[in-house]
């Protein structure tokens, strides 16, 4: 090698011997910093070194530039193990400021939002009769929540006033019984599911209402299964949920997915079943509706309606919430004020 090379390699050796030494002792990040730009910033030695190299012979050019990348990472290696040190320095100092006797702090437990803790109760209880949990998406198909549903072409929960739909057609769904068609188009009888989930409908917010709610659907699918299964699974809900005196009561109803259906009240837990403001002194709270699954919902999935027969029912978790938890308005429910969710 030249003497110019020779020189410019003696120039990297002990300046990255200086670095070294100097980073050593290096007691502040300021100190750390002045030598960075010392030796890598814009005027610095480096870039200084590196404009030096287009006098090097050419021949010796690949063994002085890998000299010269080799001190380079060694100077940034020794750069980031000196800001390293100083770090644990500060923290042992830290720590030997801190008194190890004194008591830790103790911080605040979060805890479940009211629709959670229902939901997570409300599962448990169907859990425990044998059904298991089955979810699906809230983007939907206009088949898997109207069609496979027997819900007819005209009827008014199609109509985009109630509704949200999206430009390709698909839609949120307005409850969670598309979960029971996707799930037996999936799965052959028997069939104990329980599906939770958020639901949205074009409603107009008020004490009573919200455009995204959650229900809790349950379907039971099998060979002889008749009105007596429905009303018994109910009943122990019922009585589990809110406690053992509670009633049921079934009235008749229509829903285009059940045949026959019934709307379910269970006893007012509120007054007993004697009569107050919260059960418009009936004695009563609808829960629920529910019915045996329709015959052309069975077809729908590929079940003989002849061979298999069901139930279904869904019920309102702000519902069941607001009830339990004596909350007058749903919106509460959803303003994310702690001064009403730390009440849980």
């Amino acid at each position: 090698m030249t003497f110019m090379g020779n020189e410019l390699k003696e120039k990297l050796i002990a300046k990255i011997e200086y670095a070294e030494s100097a980073l050593k002792a290096a007691s502040t990040e300021a100190e750390i910093e002045n030598l960075r730009v010392e030796m890598i910033g814009r005027n610095g030695f480096f870039p200084a070194i590196s404009a030096e190299m287009k006098n090097i012979p050419y021949q010796e050019k690949p063994e002085f530039g890998k000299a010269f990348n080799v001190a380079k990472n060694r100077f940034e290696s020794l750069l980031e193990e000196a800001k390293e040190s100083l770090k644990t320095k500060s923290r042992r100092q830290s720590d030997k400021s801190v008194d190890l006797t004194l008591p830790g702090r103790k911080w605040p437990i979060g805890v479940k939002h009211p629709i959670s803790k229902v939901i997570d109760d409300c599962v448990a209880i169907f859990r425990r009769m044998g059904f298991i949990v089955a979810e699906g998406p809230e983007i939907e198909t206009v088949y898997h929540n109207f069609d496979a549903l027997n819900t007819p072409p005209d009827h008014p929960s199609r109509d985009p006033q109630d509704t949200f739909y999206f430009g390709d057609g698909r839609l949120l769904r307005t409850q969670t019984s598309t979960v029971q068609i996707r799930y037996m188009e999936k799965n052959q009888p028997p069939i104990r599911i329980v599906s939770p989930g958020r639901c949205f409908r074009r409603d107009t917010p008020d004490a009573t209402h919200s455009m995204n709610f959650h229900q809790s659907e349950g379907l039971y699918i099998d060979k002889n299964v008749s009105m007596a299964d429905l009303k018994s699974t109910l009943l122990y809900f019922g009585r589990e949920l809110m406690g053992s005196e509670t009633q049921l009561r079934l009235r008749p109803h229509f829903f285009p997915f059940t045949e026959p259906s019934v709307e379910c009240d269970f006893s007012c837990i509120m007054c007993g079943g004697k009569g107050c403001r919260v059960c418009k002194f009936s004695g009563w709270l609808e829960i629920a509706g529910a019915g045996m699954v329709n015959p052309n919902v069975l077809r729908n999935v590929g079940f003989n309606p002849e061979e298999w027969s069901g139930y279904a029912f869904g019920m309102g978790i702000e519902r069941i919430a607001m009830i339990r938890y004596r909350i007058n308005d749903i919106r509460y429910l959803y303003e994310n004020d702690m001064r009403f969710l730390e009440q849980f």
